[in-house]
């Protein structure tokens, strides 16, 4: 059985957010059991599993995502390393659409090698800052959303982009504060930089301490922004060590995140179901 590592939200390797890609020939996933060890043996932030689809149905492919210690309802850089290999081995081309935890979602190669992902936007909900935020991003905190069961996190807005960059969390106290993570943000300090917004996020609760490149995450980032800077299209960067780059269009309730990607291993899992 193919395994990928795909780089996601970049465009050079060893960049961007890493996700493990197995396409299976299977009409069905394998038991939990197995795809929970095989993320859990990959070891990033996620593994995509998908096996294709009857003709004909209102997805192509169903699609799966596990972290090392639990499955997720919604990841966007694994959709995209996914779709990513779908059109560079052969296997789709133009939009193919997945059927997931989280609903349809669909991604459209571009000619010029990007990937645009159709997700639902993740209403935004302005709550009192909760206590302990500060002190556990060690950050002065300006302003909080919950994006409640949508995606299950923390939108917390910090003063300045320097800020999101020096957050050095406390993990384990951030726990306490979301369903799944808490994604620190502000506006760029120079847009003519190529990007209006940075972010970082923080998803202890679900195994992963930093995330390198949260695609989903920009479903709640882009309403945010988009909401202050009075543009619908915005450029935003996550700026963790990795770092990547997510382009992302409001369209009332779906956010196109546009990205690429890059296959850095193409190798054989020894170990079959």
């Amino acid at each position: 059985m193919r395994i990928r590592i795909v780089d996601a939200f970049t465009d050079r390797p060893f960049a961007g957010n890493p996700a493990g890609v197995l396409l299976l020939d299977s009409d069905g996933f394998p038991a939990d059991s197995w795809l929970q060890k095989v993320a859990a043996e990959v070891n990033l932030s996620e593994t995509a599993f998908a096996h294709p689809l009857p003709a004909g149905g209102e997805a192509d492919w169903a699609l799966r995502w596990f972290t090392p210690t639990t499955e997720v309802d919604m990841c966007g850089h694994a959709t995209l390393a996914t779709a990513h290999v779908l059109h560079t081995t052969g296997t789709a081309s133009g939009t193919v659409r997945f059927a997931a935890r989280c609903g349809i979602l669909a991604a459209t190669a571009h000619e010029d090698g990007t990937i645009t992902l159709d997700f639902p936007t993740a209403p935004l909900t302005p709550v009192e800052i909760p206590d302990g935020v500060a002190q556990a991003l060690g950050a002065k905190v300006v302003s909080v959303q919950d994006t409640g069961p949508h995606i299950g996190d923390l939108v917390v807005e910090l003063a300045d982009e320097q800020a999101v960059r020096d957050l050095a969390p406390d993990f384990a106290a951030l726990t306490a504060h979301s369903e799944r993570g808490v994604i620190a943000t502000a506006a760029a300090e120079d847009p003519s930089a190529g990007y209006d917004f940075v972010s970082r996020g923080f998803f202890p609760r679900v195994g992963i301490d930093e995330d390198p490149v949260t695609g989903s995450a920009h479903t709640a980032l882009a309403p945010f922004w988009s909401a202050r800077l009075g543009r619908d299209e915005l450029t935003g960067l996550q700026a963790s060590a990795r770092s990547g780059l997510v382009r992302t269009a409001l369209r009332g309730d779906r956010t196109l995140l546009t990205g690429r990607a890059v296959t850095v291993v193409d190798g054989e899992l020894l170990t079959a179901p």
